[in-house]
């Protein structure tokens, strides 16, 4: 490219006051104008401040060489009459004026050009200062130019490299450039010729009040004295910024569609981790309500039986004497009893007429009696068992004689035998296909809506109130304890402590269990308390209550009060009469549109 770039602070006055240095009497440096008083402090000076630095060759930007290569590579690849300028260097302290004056236009083009490299990284105060009469001692600065030299050279042929550096010198060879306008010329006699007359005037011209142009850089800064080399520096600018943009979108392009596939694989993952996880949880749901095909209640009884007898807790021969027993009910159909205790109301009215001075008034509903689980449906039996109970308590009222005659309480498959029956008959087809129309052989739960439908089918008239919110401080359902109480109470029995119902228990359900409901409290504190039974207490615990003294400890698995009951949601089913043909119709039909009454 043609042309030079300057720096803000090149100053061509200051190139020329340090030309002028160089004819003082005292030594002075080629490369940077210092001058000293001996020869001892020029070597000092040319190891320290240019040896030990980079130097660049003002023609043809040469660097990365020591001070001995750089004055051997100007001589030989810039100066082709080296010899002839050599001898003429000799004889100027003797010659002519007019030899002067040719060595001063010689040693003008050289320390011009090197100091020109040099003033950027080494300007000297003392060059600027020294006054222009100095001309006038060029005879001693050949002198001193030519001892330099021969000093130099001494020091090539000591250190053995002359011969290479001359071979990559000459490869490395280029004309000499002006440093003020770019023009090239072949010989360097030719370049000093063209500075004295073309550019003789910037001399002794301050930059600032020169003519010549200069041009910034308005991306780097650099200054041309050529708009069109300005004009190729920045396109090169702008192609290499180009090519970096380019660059940049590609990688942007090729970071996107890794993040897009990132993206994918995250949510390829995602989805095989929620897929795991959902059906891990319906495993779990089927295992929980009994629907993994694991068995029903007969493989549970015989299993855990088997467990009791490795376990030394049962006898080989009970083991057989149990079993035969089970399948026997199971033929019949009906419960063997094991799991009932009878008789609990009735030490529940004796307890009350005789003691419990803390409660105001107690309604009990009829007569029922409790059904525990056993191994065969331990923890999924429970809605069974409360079938059981209140089934129970409707065998000993003559009001339900019509519609249960000739019935016993059944055992679990039998229950879940008539249940599906119940389906068949179009009873809640909704309820029958989530539990895939079968319960024989299962270990299935059931609920209220169950309980419903085969006491629908039985003809005894009952229904469904929902109480789908909380409607207390804490999660407390009140309202549910004042439904109890109204329905015990609703019958004229006049003011007694304790009020012996007609009334069948209640069937009450929630999350993950069910109980019934036997009776009601109404506390001196005017706060109410539900007697319940639960199908998870033992038949030993029951029948503590049969005693004559029942202590008022015996009672706390029944008592539950309003901050007992904290789950979100509850389910009642209420028995209140038989249902004639008709009706049993008509509920069957409404049943295939079945929804809960619910309480606000």
């Amino acid at each position: 490219m043609k042309g030079i770039f300057f720096k803000s602070y090149f100053d061509t006055k200051t190139i020329l006051c340090s030309f002028l240095a160089t004819c003082h009497t005292m030594l002075s440096c080629d490369i940077c104008g210092e001058t000293v008083t001996s020869e001892p402090d020029m070597k000092a000076h040319l190891l320290v401040v240019h040896m030990e630095n980079e130097v660049i060759c003002p023609f043809c930007k040469l660097s990365g060489v020591n001070y001995d290569e750089m004055c051997f590579h100007i001589e030989t690849a810039h100066f082709e009459q080296n010899t002839l300028e050599e001898r003429n260097l000799d004889t100027t302290q003797y010659g002519t004026l007019n030899n002067k004056d040719n060595s001063l236009q010689s040693t003008v083009g050289v320390n011009l050009s090197i100091h020109s490299a040099c003033a950027s990284n080494h300007p000297k105060g003392s060059a600027q200062s020294l006054p222009e009469d100095t001309l006038k001692h060029n005879e001693v600065y050949s002198e001193n130019l030519s001892e330099s030299r021969k000093f130099l050279k001494s020091r090539g042929k000591q250190s053995g490299l002359s011969e290479m550096k001359e071979s990559i010198y000459e490869t490395m060879y280029s004309p000499p450039e002006c440093p003020f306008c770019g023009k090239i010329e072949e010989y360097g006699q030719d370049m000093e010729t063209h500075v004295k007359t073309k550019h003789a005037s910037l001399l002794d011209t301050p930059l600032k009040d020169c003519d010549q142009p200069f041009y910034d850089c308005p991306m780097c800064g650099l200054i041309c004295t050529n708009y069109d080399i300005l004009q190729e520096h920045v396109d090169l600018h702008l192609e290499e910024s180009n090519i970096r943009q380019g660059m940049d979108r590609v990688q942007c392009s090729s970071d996107l569609e890794l993040a897009h596939q990132l993206q994918r694989e995250e949510d390829s993952k995602r989805r095989s981790e929620e897929s795991r996880q959902e059906m891990e949880e319906f495993q779990k749901l089927q295992r929980q309500y009994g629907l993994d095909n694991s068995g029903g209640y007969k493989q549970q009884q015989l299993r855990n039986m088997e467990i009791e007898v490795n376990k030394g807790r049962m006898l080989p021969s009970e083991f057989h004497r149990r079993k035969a027993d089970m399948m026997e009910s199971l033929a019949l159909g009906t419960d063997d009893g094991k799991t009932k205790t009878s008789g609990i109301i009735e030490a529940l009215q004796r307890y009350y007429q005789n003691a419990a001075t803390d409660v105001r008034r107690v309604w009990l509903s009829a007569v029922v009696d409790h059904f525990h689980s056993s191994l065969g449906d331990k923890g999924w039996g429970c809605g069974y068992r409360n079938f059981q109970m209140l089934l129970s308590s409707l065998l000993q009222n003559d009001a339900y004689d019509d519609c249960l005659k000739g019935m016993s309480v059944p055992c679990i498959p039998k229950i879940q035998s008539m249940i599906e029956d119940a389906w068949k008959e179009g009873f809640d087809p909704q309820g029958a296909s989530q539990l895939n129309n079968k319960l024989q052989g299962t270990k299935a739960w059931i609920g209220a809506c169950e309980v419903y439908t085969l006491l629908t089918s039985l003809r005894v008239k009952c229904r469904i109130i929902d109480f789908h919110k909380s409607t207390g401080p804490s999660g407390t359902h009140p309202r549910l304890f004042e439904w109890i109480l109204n329905y015990y109470s609703s019958e004229r029995e006049g003011n007694p402590k304790v009020v012996c119902t007609s009334k069948p228990p209640i069937y009450l359900q929630h999350q993950g269990h069910s109980r019934t409901i036997v009776g009601i409290e109404e506390r001196k504190n005017r706060t109410l308390c539900l007697l319940i039974f639960d199908p998870g207490c033992p038949s030993r615990e029951m029948q503590k209550l049969l005693k004559q003294d029942i202590e008022a400890s015996g009672l706390k698995q029944l008592r539950k009060f309003v901050g007992n009951l904290k789950h979100k949601q509850y389910q009642i089913v209420a028995v209140e009469g038989a249902l004639s043909s008709e009706e049993k119709v008509a509920r069957r039909q409404a049943s295939q549109v079945f929804t809960a009454e619910k309480i606000p």
